[in-house]
């Protein structure tokens, strides 16, 4: 059985056009949603559409940005089909992976968004190295300076005064508050006697 997924943007917009070429292509039944395409989640027409997918089955789209905007959800989507023993067809881009020449169009693709994951993860490292090498350290900027720190270490030491107290006059939480002072080498509890 043929099933389609039709998909636009906004309320405005019209799927017209991708009903007539789903139906042309011999869908018998059409999910159609108005979302937009960034992510797959909270798409609740591509989630039923989805599920009433059932083997030997056949998704098929007007066009692959239908389906999904990145590589990588196109890729997932379309190996969980597989698996599924359902076949996937785009009418635009002729893509139909119940055919030998249409699953290697798609091990192709999803080559490609591994190559760009690994790509990006090997620009990531190598801006890191560079940074480190200048002296930068990565991660967030510290929320307290040292002269700040020792300032909030001197106020704990009033017993009057909470750490509740001294986060929100620097407008922190904390949690931030501990850190800074553990990594400043501060006692976390400055006010309370030592033991003996």
């Amino acid at each position: 059985m043929n099933i389609g997924y039709a998909r636009v943007s906004t309320q405005d917009q019209n799927a017209n056009l991708q009903l007539d070429a789903l139906t042309m292509a011999g869908c018998e039944q059409i999910f159609e949603e108005k979302q937009s395409g960034k992510s797959t989640k909270n798409r609740p027409e591509l989630e039923a559409c989805l599920r009433s997918l059932r083997k030997d089955d056949i998704l098929v789209v007007w066009r692959l940005d239908r389906l999904g905007r990145s590589l990588k959800d196109l890729v997932q989507i379309v190996s969980d089909l597989e698996e599924r023993g359902v076949g996937f067809r785009s009418v635009t881009e002729n893509i139909d992976t119940t055919s030998p020449t249409g699953r290697l169009i798609f091990h192709i693709f999803g080559a490609l968004a591994e190559f760009e994951r690994n790509l990006i993860r090997e620009r990531t490292k190598a801006g890191l190295e560079s940074a480190r090498a200048r002296g930068r350290k990565g991660g967030r900027k510290v929320k307290l300076s040292s002269g700040d720190v020792r300032k909030a270490a001197a106020m704990l030491k009033d017993p009057m005064v909470t750490k509740t107290e001294v986060a929100q006059f620097f407008g922190i939480t904390r949690m931030t508050l501990n850190s800074a002072l553990t990594r400043e080498g501060y006692p976390l509890n400055p006010a309370a006697p030592a033991s003996i």
